[in-house]
């Protein structure tokens, strides 16, 4: 690139700095009914997740470390405090967030995030107690560490899912790089893994594994790549998820106790350089197959079961996010089966990091951007 050329993009990216894009506010056709896009808040740093407080206003996650207060109205609040520390580089950071079970009593706030230590780094779940006013958590405790930590700045999974009878999922990376993610097929290693564990991070005695000499109690099903997505089915109270192929091979899981869901023994997809993952085969005896797959890949990050009033058309259907797809992927369901599928938002050309269904029924996403924005979603004609 001559210097003109690098005075060219230092002068275009300090432009885009300076005139940030324009708020969303956009009507789209789909196959079913048009939809109102709008953005409630902007100005975020690269969000990662969102969940809805009991009165209508949103906790969400900046990868950098910052938790935010924003009002239904997208009054974006300052950090709050008491979140730990994290380590912010690469996919690393302050990942999802999710309320206890029992919020309304308790106030208690889970967050997952890149945790530093010896030997690297590792996703990690801590708790702590929201006041009143939403600007701080106290009586912050780490409940859930993943073992062991590895020198990576990828592939943490993190996202966190209450099954509905108490017990917390915990959707975990293998780390990406060569030497950890064989480890996905080792029950004494936490590396591609999803965990079970309760809300105070002991471990539920009817997990598959508790008991089992030279396993972590913790595993609830293993062989997994990078779990981004995941979301209980409100039908069967299933945990399903949805975690990323390498180049090709993006994967829906239907996720059962025990199970082997064959990263990287099996692939879908071939390593980035083009090589075939291990030898190259998509199915192998005894790992669960996908019930659906991306070729090429979505990178689905975040996903939720519609169950609202505003689109009737959508109920029970599943909502992804897709960074690479910037779109907002809705799959129909029929049992254990999709049926079909479709893709919104693509024109926007925004990375949509997750996904969740509003108190008033709308879809709410963010946007993972520099200028991250929380946009809402709604029957064109009550706009």
């Amino acid at each position: 690139m001559t210097k003109m050329a690098l005075r060219s993009s230092a002068a275009m990216a300090a432009f885009l700095l300076a005139f940030p894009a324009a708020a969303v506010d956009e009507v789209f056709e789909t196959q079913g009914p048009s939809i109102h896009v709008q953005t409630v808040a902007d100005g975020l740093t690269n969000p990662w997740a969102i969940t809805f407080l009991p009165d209508g206003s949103m906790l969400v996650t900046e990868r950098p470390g910052n938790l935010r207060h924003v009002t239904a109205e997208g009054e974006v609040s300052d950090p709050i405090q008491g979140v730990p520390e994290v380590f912010a580089q690469g996919q690393g950071g302050l990942l999802d967030v999710a309320l206890d079970p029992n919020f309304a009593e308790n106030r208690l706030v889970y967050v997952s995030y890149a945790e530093p230590g010896e030997g690297g780094n590792g996703t990690a779940v801590a708790r702590g107690t929201l006041s009143d006013d939403a600007t701080a958590l106290s009586d912050v405790e780490v409940i859930f560490q993943q073992q062991p930590k590895a020198n990576s700045s990828a592939h943490y999974g993190s996202r966190l899912v209450f099954d509905g009878e108490g017990h917390l999922f915990v959707t975990l990376g293998e780390r990406f790089a060569e030497q950890f993610r064989v480890q996905s097929q080792d029950l004494d290693s936490h590396l591609g893994k999803i965990v079970r564990i309760n809300p105070d991070g002991s471990v539920p005695d009817d997990n598959p594994f508790a008991g089992q000499e030279d396993a972590l109690p913790e595993i609830w099903s293993y062989g997994h790549r990078n779990i981004q997505a995941a979301a209980m089915n409100p039908e069967t109270n299933v945990l399903w998820e949805i975690e990323h192929g390498p180049q090709g091979g993006d994967e829906l899981n239907i996720v059962e106790p025990g199970e082997n869901y064959g990263w990287p023994v099996v692939s879908l997809g071939v390593n980035y350089d083009g090589t075939p993952v291990g030898e190259g085969i998509q199915q192998a005896e005894g790992m669960v197959d996908p019930i659906h797959s991306w070729s090429p890949v979505i990178a689905p990050s975040g996903m939720t079961f519609y169950g609202g009033e505003a689109f009737p058309d959508w109920q029970g259907d599943l909502f992804v996010g897709g960074l690479a797809s910037t779109a907002l992927v809705r799959l129909e369901i029929g049992g254990e089966n999709v049926t079909g599928e479709e893709r919104l938002l693509e024109s926007l050309g925004l990375r949509i990091r997750d996904v969740t269904e509003g108190p008033d029924g709308a879809i709410y996403v963010v946007t993972d951007e520099s200028n991250g924005e929380i946009l809402r979603i709604e029957p064109a004609d009550d706009a």
